[in-house]
C-alpha cells in the first residue's frame, strides 16, 4: 500500500494434500485445477493482490513443478513498481533438511523477510476457495497492536476436529486458547453448537513473528507448525487476536456469497465446492468483476456445441467441444464429449475425452483421462470401487491419464 505500512505476503504452498489423492499424485495441492480454468493457489493470490499486498513469496516443496510454472507464467507483476509474486522452493539454508513444518518453512526463508524489511507479514494458506479483502484484517491488526491476528470463521462444533480452533476471550477478540484439531472443544458463548475455525490466514507484526520462529526452532518438543506451534505460543503470551471473517465485505459480492469459504482438502469437499459454482444463483460466483480471481487459461478458441450437443447448469471452459449431453458439471479447457455421451454431476480437468455413448456420473477426472466409447463411470458402484478411488461420499476420482477399464 503506497504511503502506508509495508506488508510482505507469504503463501504456504508446500502441502502434499494426501486426502486429495489421486489429484495430488503428480502435483502439489495448491496446483490442483479448480473451477475449470483456475488453480487453487489463484484464489489466495487474487485476494492478496486485490487487497494491495503486491510483494508475495510462495513457499513450495512437494512436487512443485506445475505450481512453480503456473506462478511464474501467470503471476507477473510490475517490476517498475517493485512488485512481484515469486515461487520460493525449499533451499536448505539451515542445513541439509527439508521443511519440518509450516513454521520451519518460514524460518528457513527468513532471508526474504530480512531483504524486504516489511512492517507486517501476511501468512496465508494456498488451498482454500474464498474471497477476502485482507485490508480489513490488516486495519484491525494495526489498531489492536496485536502480535498476530488470525482469521476465524464459524463452523459447526461437530466439524472441529478438522481445524485449528480459536477460543475467544470475554472481550470477543483476544484469543484465550488456540487448539489444533481438538476432538471436543467448547462452543461459542451464546452459540454452543458452533466454534471459530482458523482459516489458515495470519497477520503478524514482523518482529513478533521472527522472534517466535527462533524460539520455536529451539524447542525440541515442537512440531514446528504455524497452527500447532506458533499460534499456541503467541496465545499464551497474550498477543493473539481474532479477526471474524463474517465482518469481511468484498466489493461486488452478493448477500448470498458473503462469508463463503471452503477448505477443499478432501475429494468430497472439492467436489461439493464445484457444485457450489453451477446454480443459477451460486453461493460462490466466479463472475465478480470488482474482485476478480485471476489466472491464465491459455490461448484457446471458444467452447463449441455441435451435432446436437447441449450443456445445462454447467461451467464450460474455452476449447471444449460438446457433441453429447452435459448437466451439472464443470469442464476445464480442451474437454471433448462425444455424440450420445452423457456427463452428469462431474468435474473434468484439461483435455479429458469422453467417447461416443460413454456415461460419466459423479466423478472427478484429472487431465488427459480418455473415457473410451461406450464405457461407464458412476453407473456400477461395485465395479467402480474395484477399479478407481471412491471417496466416503461416493465421488469417483481418476488420476492424471489414468486408464478407464
Amino acid at each position: 500500500m503506497r504511503g502506508g505500512p509495508s506488508v510482505l505476503g507469504i503463501v504456504l504452498a508446500g502441502g502434499e494434500g494426501k486426502r486429495l489423492m489421486p489429484l495430488t499424485a503428480d502435483r502439489a495441492k495448491p496446483a490442483v485445477t479448480f473451477g475449470g480454468t483456475y488453480r487453487l493457489v489463484d484464489f489466495v493470490l487474487s485476494n492478496l493482490v486485490n487487497g494491495d499486498i503486491l510483494r508475495i513469496c510462495v513457499l513450495t516443496q512437494y512436487k512443485s513443478h506445475s505450481l512453480d510454472r503456473h506462478v511464474t507464467t501467470t503471476w507477473r507483476m510490475s517490476s517498475l513498481l517493485g512488485n512481484y509474486v515469486t515461487p520460493v522452493p525449499a533451499q536448505q539454508r539451515l542445513g541439509p533438511r527439508w521443511y519440518l513444518g509450516s513454521a520451519d518453512a518460514i524460518l528457513q526463508s527468513l532471508n526474504l523477510v530480512h531483504d524486504e524489511r516489511p512492517d507486517y507479514i501476511a501468512v496465508f494458506g494456498a488451498d482454500h476457495v474464498y474471497r477476502m479483502d485482507p485490508r480489513h484484517m490488516l486495519a484491525q491488526h494495526i489498531e489492536s497492536g496485536a502480535g498476530v491476528t488470525v482469521a476465524g470463521i464459524r463452523v459447526p462444533r461437530a466439524d472441529a476436529s478438522s481445524f485449528g480452533i480459536i477460543s475467544p476471550a470475554a472481550d470477543g477478540t483476544s484469543v484465550e486458547r488456540f487448539l489444533e484439531k481438538p476432538a471436543d472443544p467448547p462452543g461459542l458463548p451464546g452459540d454452543p453448537d458452533r466454534v471459530f475455525a482458523s482459516m489458515g490466514n495470519y497477520l503478524f507484526t514482523t518482529k513478533v513473528l521472527v522472534d517466535a520462529l527462533h524460539r520455536d526452532a529451539e524447542d525440541p518438543r515442537s512440531v514446528h507448525d504455524m497452527g500447532g506451534s506458533i499460534l499456541p505460543m503467541l496465545t499464551e503470551r497474550g498477543v493473539a487476536q481474532l479477526y471474524d471473517f463474517d465482518g469481511n465485505h468484498v466489493p461486488g459480492e452478493s448477500a448470498r456469497e458473503h462469508g463463503y469459504w471452503r477448505d477443499v482438502g478432501t475429494l468430497d469437499s472439492y467436489y461439493e465446492a464445484h457444485m457450489d459454482l453451477i446454480a443459477d444463483q451460486p453461493v460462490f460466483s466466479l463472475e465478480n468483476r470488482r474482485w476478480p480471481i485471476y489466472t491464465h487459461p491459455g490461448q484457446l478458441p471458444p467452447a463449441r456445441f455441435c451435432a446436437g450437443g447441449i450443456a445445462s447448469e454447467s461451467v464450460v471452459s474455452p476449447g471444449c467441444v460438446i457433441r453429447g449431453q452435459v448437466t451439472r458439471s464443470v469442464l476445464s479447457p480442451g474437454v471433448t464429449v462425444g455424440p450420445g455421451a452423457v456427463v452428469q454431476g462431474s468435474v473434468l480437468h484439461d483435455n479429458v475425452r469422453v467417447g461416443r455413448g460413454a456415461v460419466v456420473r459423479g466423478a472427478v477426472l484429472d487431465k488427459n483421462v480418455d473415457v473410451p466409447p461406450g464405457a461407464t463411470i458412476g453407473v456400477n458402484p461395485e465395479r467402480d470401487q474395484e477399479l478407481y478411488t471412491v471417496s466416503k461420499g461416493g465421488v469417483i476420482a481418476l488420476g492424471k491419464g489414468q486408464p478407464v477399464l
